[in-house]
């Protein structure tokens, strides 16, 4: 609203004050309340480890250490020098294609195993205790296996991170099929669809919620099985980098790693998480 002033009899027009715009607004609460608060733990517990790593004998460097001896890896993560000796960006592009690789057959298999074992009675009590027993192996268990089987580092990692992977989507899948209400399959019976209409229309969209929380625990232990893996079959690839960082006593080396592996960790989890909430419109398994 304007308002105005008099000289005299004259009025005068002053300037009306400008509203902030709504998405302004909606978008500092936003961060407010989203962004501020993580911040701030992680600058406390920075804190608390910068006193804690500057103290006489200290056994881990502190954070302005860490970056210190690091610079150059902070600064040039691209760098290549020929054979293992190559920035951190393609360490994690090496440990990234070879969970790509891995993952997609994951979702692929678990997808298709789950749909078989919630569709089918025989299948869940013929598969499941299989998927029970064999899911609560540990990753690092397989590689020795999947060496044997392979004769060659790159394709056993890629085998392990399937082999991990895929048992919660197996399993979530399942569940999300065995969960689908009655009412869509009578629905499907009196519109008479076949198996593939079913599949696409019926099935798959009921279930989503239900994959996608598989497919999020999945991709959260793909990237665990990666760097495990890649500690024992060397090569390049974050994993390696890490051990290869110990074998040389170079800890800050390893702990700035340990910070991009969690930052590509949150990543690939938001990125699935993200795919699955357009996919479900912001269903979530129940």
């Amino acid at each position: 609203m304007n308002t105005s002033e008099t000289i005299g009899s004259i009025p005068l027009a002053t300037p009306a004050r400008q509203a902030t715009p709504a998405w302004l607004a909606a978008a500092g609460r936003n961060i407010l309340s989203q962004v501020l608060p993580p911040m701030i733990i992680i600058g406390l517990l920075v804190l608390i480890w910068q006193i804690l790593g500057s103290r006489p004998g200290a056994s881990l460097p502190s954070p302005s250490q860490v970056v210190n001896d690091t610079w150059d890896l902070i600064v040039d993560p691209f760098f290549n020098n020929g054979g293992n000796d190559v920035g951190l960006a393609w360490q994690l592009l090496a440990s990234l294609e070879r969970v790509a690789y891995g993952y997609s057959l994951a979702v692929i298999a678990g997808v298709s195993l789950g749909v078989l074992v919630g569709q089918s009675t025989w299948a869940l009590r013929g598969l499941d205790p299989l998927f029970q027993v064999l899911r609560t192996v540990p990753p690092l268990a397989w590689l020795p296996i999947s060496l044997a089987g392979f004769r060659d580092g790159n394709p056993s990692a890629i085998f392990v991170i399937f082999i991990t992977s895929v048992w919660p989507i197996i399993i979530n899948t399942s569940v999300g099929i065995r969960n689908i209400p009655e009412d869509y399959r009578n629905v499907a019976r009196v519109i008479r669809l076949n198996g593939f209409e079913y599949f696409g229309k019926i099935m798959l969209p009921a279930a989503a919620p239900y994959i996608f929380s598989g497919l999020r625990i999945g991709v959260g232990l793909s990237w665990l099985a990666i760097i495990a893996a890649e500690m024992l079959i060397g090569g390049v690839g974050i994993g390696f980098f890490i051990w290869d960082a110990w074998n040389s006593s170079r800890i800050s080396d390893i702990i700035l790693a340990l910070v991009y592996v969690g930052l590509v960790g949150f990543m690939l989890d938001r990125i699935v998480a993200w795919i699955g909430k357009k996919i479900t419109r912001g269903t979530s398994a129940s």
